[in-house]
């Protein structure tokens, strides 16, 4: 299962010299684990428990992407993100680069890291001409958007689970996690602001149907995709369902609203390939929710094997000191999904009670004490494994979506923003260690 992990792994991030798009190396490595799985000797019934288990779960996210990227397109077919790009007028590299990732970094805390990459690649479509150019800013974004997830308790998947599970309250994880955060964002920014110079050019937009799509209604739209995406995390806090069950919510009431406009036009046949969202829904990457699903089935099969467990294991027996852990888990989340790994610590360390503090030995107190509720462990832990998986572009929501949307070349990423993400990552953690 390992050897077929790591040979599909290798496929992906080598996706543009083999020629082989990295959704059907990841849906047969995805595949060809389970079924490894089920040769190993486990009882089938367990097998199968654990495979719907695990499949809800992805099933969740695949919605919620698909949900988000349709109600982004709509928002751009109606021209929604003009309000910004309009009020974004320089054309000045350094100037567009800290703004960009400023956005991106308040966006992320507040929608998601997944939901607030995808709007920013839409943005930087209209803002930057040249590609190599617009690569360096997707690069960033991808940094800000894991940077401002990690800060906050919806901002980020681990974030959000570290939150659910008592492991860490709200006011915890904005001020202790906020300046680290900043930190992250701050030094490959500042580094590129040396790189960069000059002015960029802005594409020539098309001008759609102006006449068709009214300012009125393209505020109403930004305004309704917008304040949906927002609306998720306040449906989940208040019914306390599913996050992707808000997402439809908000599509569907979108979708409905957009209907209404169509059908109150004169011109309905002529601008319907514009303005229905039916149309809009065939502009979605289909490869790229596929590309999820196989990588996700992937890292479920390992982590139903007890693979990740070992791996923790090893972490705990090997490294010992909790800031040694969580920086090893932040730099393993670059190349296994976050999610498992801040999962298989949750499960390994539970959260340490004032009834076990108490009865521990002085020897132990010291140890126990990093593992209470808002203890330093689990802010690290959230900091970690929130922000390392920006230094590969596979190591993270943000980073896979970027790299769905645009195309961005593993090798690329690799080359151009993974030091600098390094850099920004160790930067973060030693301000949080000696600092916070």
């Amino acid at each position: 299962m390992v050897v077929v992990f790591v040979l599909g792994y290798l496929s992906i991030a080598l996706e543009h010299p083999l020629k082989v798009d990295k959704a059907a190396s990841a849906l047969i490595l995805g595949t060809v684990t389970w079924a490894l799985y089920t040769f190993s000797g486990a009882d089938p019934h367990h097998v199968q428990e654990g495979l719907l288990h695990h499949l809800s779960e992805i099933a969740q996210i695949l919605f919620f992407l698909m949900g988000a990227m349709t109600i982004v397109e709509t928002v751009d077919s109606y021209h929604g993100f003009s309000i910004i790009t309009k009020r974004i007028t320089t054309t000045n590299k350094v100037k567009l680069l800290w703004i960009v990732s400023i956005l991106t970094f308040f966006f992320s805390a507040v929608l998601d890291n997944l939901t607030t990459t995808i709007v920013m690649v839409s943005l930087l479509r209209k803002l930057i001409d040249d590609r190599e150019t617009r690569l360096f800013y997707l690069g960033m974004v991808v940094v800000a958007a894991n940077a401002g997830g990690a800060w906050s308790p919806i901002g980020d998947v681990t974030t959000t689970m570290l939150w659910i599970g008592s492991q860490l309250t709200t006011t915890t994880i904005i001020t202790q996690l906020i300046l680290p955060s900043m930190v992250t964002l701050l030094v490959p920014l500042i580094f590129l602001s040396f790189r960069l110079k000059g002015n960029l050019k802005r594409p020539e937009l098309e001008d759609r149907d102006t006449g068709v799509i009214s300012p009125k209604i393209q505020t109403l739209i930004f305004i309704m995709g917008v304040g949906g995406l927002l609306f998720v995390p306040v449906f989940k806090t208040v019914t306390h369902l599913p996050p992707f069950m808000g997402m439809m919510l908000s599509l569907g009431v979108l979708w409905l609203t957009t209907e209404i406009i169509v059908n109150k036009k004169k011109k309905v046949q002529e601008t319907q390939s514009l303005l229905n969202i039916n149309n809009v829904l065939q502009k979605i990457d289909v490869a790229s929710v596929l590309f999820f699903l196989g990588i996700l089935l992937g890292v479920a099969a390992l982590q139903q094997a007890g693979f990740l467990d070992l791996v923790a294991d090893y972490l705990r027996d090997t490294l010992g000191n909790i800031y040694t852990i969580n920086v090893a888990i932040g730099l393993i989340s670059a190349v296994i999904d976050n999610v498992p790994l801040v999962a298989g610590a949750m499960g390994m360390y539970e959260i340490t009670t004032p009834e076990m503090l108490q009865a521990a030995s002085p020897e132990n107190a010291e140890w126990l004490s990093f593992f209470v509720e808002d203890g330093r462990f689990w802010q690290f832990l959230a900091f970690c494994a929130g922000t390392g998986g920006s230094v590969l572009i596979i190591g993270s929501a943000a980073g896979v979506a970027a790299m769905g949307l645009e195309r961005i070349d593993f090798i690329w990423y690799l080359k151009n923003i993974s030091l600098l993400a390094l850099m920004g990552y160790l930067g973060g953690a030693a301000f949080y260690v000696f600092v916070m």
